[in-house]
């Protein structure tokens, strides 16, 4: 249990790998947790590694070697923060699947090979999104935004379409003294973008507080309330 950090996590992981039951300790768990403390990842890292992939901790040494060999392949390397998050992104991805990923992001958005390896590294989950989903981004980031499309790679619903539409807001209704980047909107982090354009509007925009975090659980409306 320790591993898992808590009694639930633990529960979680045996309800998706049913071989945990059964697993050798000694022989084969141990081993693969070993390896991966090796490759960089502290207790946490692995810990939510296994949490969400246990078949790491039951598989074949080899197999994990090999999935560590395609995170590094796709330009992550160990010791990015990004590692373990390349691990989840290609955990059941062959080199076909990623190799066809990579060129759907090269055609849908025009990218260069440098551009893909650049989105992957910093967000190797990009190589997990549906086409569906990569789409929606590629629409609203492109047609809508103006942006350069390396930022795919962040969640729409969960932080780039609310503040698209919260500083569209401000900017169509004159409650911004400077006219600020999309880049720089997308970069900051949350309590900071809610310092800068949420709270100082409070007044001015009675809703936009109540909007914005709608937005955030994915309510996003066409316009937000200025009374």
């Amino acid at each position: 249990m320790p591993l898992f950090g808590s009694f639930e996590n633990l529960l979680r992981a045996l309800k998706r790998n049913f071989y945990l039951h059964s697993a050798d300790l000694d022989d084969v768990v141990k081993p693969n947790v070993a390896y991966l403390r090796e490759c960089g990842l502290g207790a946490c890292d692995i810990a939510k590694l296994c949490s969400r992939q246990p078949w790491l901790l039951t598989a074949n040494l080899g197999r994990v070697q090999a999935m560590v060999e395609c995170a590094e392949n796709i330009g992550v390397p160990r010791a990015s923060g990004m590692f373990r998050h390349a691990l989840h992104a290609v955990a059941f991805l062959s080199e076909d699947k990623i190799a066809a990923r990579v060129n759907y992001l090269k055609n849908t958005f025009r990218w260069t090979d440098a551009e893909v390896g650049m989105a992957v590294s910093k967000a190797p989950s990009v190589l997990a999104r549906s086409k569906e989903s990569l789409q929606r981004r590629s629409e609203f980031l492109i047609s809508e935004v103006g942006l350069e499309p390396l930022y795919i790679a962040q969640r729409l619903e969960g932080r780039l379409r609310p503040r698209y539409y919260a500083v569209k807001f401000l900017k169509e209704n004159g409650l911004l003294k400077r006219d600020p980047s999309y880049s720089t909107v997308f970069k900051i982090s949350e309590k900071a973008f809610r310092k800068k354009f949420i709270f100082p509007h409070k007044e001015a925009a009675l809703h936009l507080a109540e909007d914005y975090d709608a937005a955030c659980k994915g309510d996003v409306p066409t316009n937000f309330r200025f009374t």
